[in-house]
């Protein structure tokens, strides 16, 4: 029995409900939560918000407080509302609350440099839809009206940097999207694409695009921890730097790059053996995806084995 349980059996009182005791803990922390906020947002709605959140997700209701406390903070950092419009969502994971920036907190988060302009989009069964890569590439898409997740076909993302010529655009099927889920997915179906499969499709071309784009602080530290969550890591962030827990300890990541920086970070021999495993078309073009997240001088023998694979996959 917990001491909580054992004092409301010695003094007749029921224990507070569970949102209760988060409403308590979280007024402990409004004026971290201050200091962190831009001046367009206030503590009292963050921890309103939270708490909707809390309330909707029996799995969030299992988590230690004080993550959902941190989870605020990094919400609050970056600017961004916990449920609303998609621009952020508080996610239970391995019982600690972590809080995912959403599609449209990217395309925020982009748009706040002033230097450059993202969006995404999502093609279903009907729409009239075209598109073409290479030097001169372009998206049409004239939607029908379908919003059934179950008739997506394709989802893309198209960025443009202020000046530029071209702009730089990811259009992915969906069943590619699927795969690269599954390939990446550590916690199963508490996966949060369950629950929100059109959100988690489109970001997924998105933060693709988002790589070229000029970064903020805010940006570096979300894609930082939203690839770390996706490897299957808990996450924190002490000022500027993103740490990933582990058995030794808080290890710090690069923000730039989403990979760690000393053990664990990725190598080019992780990527091509990922590339030399892979079975099918789809496969190789989701291990290759990995080459951009390498130095300059360590993607030259990548590229090499993803240009042998696929002649290997392509005449077999």
């Amino acid at each position: 029995m917990s001491t909580q349980a054992l004092k409301a059996a010695a003094t007749g009182t029921a224990p507070a409900k569970p949102a209760t005791q988060l409403q308590h803990f979280l007024e402990r922390y409004k004026g971290q939560f201050a200091a962190a906020l831009p001046k367009h947002l206030n503590p009292d709605r963050m921890i309103r918000l939270a708490m909707t959140a809390f309330n909707a997700n029996r799995s969030l209701q299992e988590c230690d407080m004080q993550s959902i406390a941190a989870s605020i903070v990094l919400a609050s950092q970056l600017g961004l509302e916990i449920g609303v419009a998609g621009q952020g969502y508080l996610v239970p994971y391995k019982k600690k609350c972590q809080f995912i920036p959403g599609w449209q907190g990217y395309v925020d988060l982009v748009s706040r440099s002033g230097r450059a302009t993202v969006w995404t989009g999502a093609a279903f069964e009907g729409d009239d839809f075209e598109y073409a890569l290479g030097d001169s590439p372009f998206v049409r898409h004239r939607p029908c009206g379908e919003d059934d997740p179950k008739k997506l076909i394709y989802v893309y993302s198209i960025g443009r940097v202020n000046g530029s010529q071209w702009p730089v655009i990811e259009v992915w099927p969906i069943a590619r999207v699927w795969k690269h889920r599954d390939r990446n997915n550590k916690v199963g179906s508490a996966h949060y694409s369950f629950g929100h499969p059109e959100m988690y499709a489109r970001k997924v071309p998105l933060l693709q695009v988002v790589k070229y784009m000029p970064k903020s602080i805010e940006l570096s530290n979300a894609l930082t921890a939203d690839h770390a969550l996706e490897s299957g890591h808990t996450y924190s962030i002490i000022g500027d730097t993103v740490y990933v827990d582990t058995d030794s300890g808080p290890v710090p990541i690069d923000g730039s790059m989403g990979a760690q920086s000393g053990t664990g970070e990725i190598t080019s021999a992780d990527v091509i053996r990922a590339i030399e495993a892979s079975t099918t078309i789809d496969e190789l073009d989701v291990a290759a995806d990995s080459i951009r997240m390498l130095p300059d001088d360590q993607r030259g023998p990548a590229n090499e084995a993803h240009r042998a694979r696929r002649v290997a996959l392509t005449t077999d």
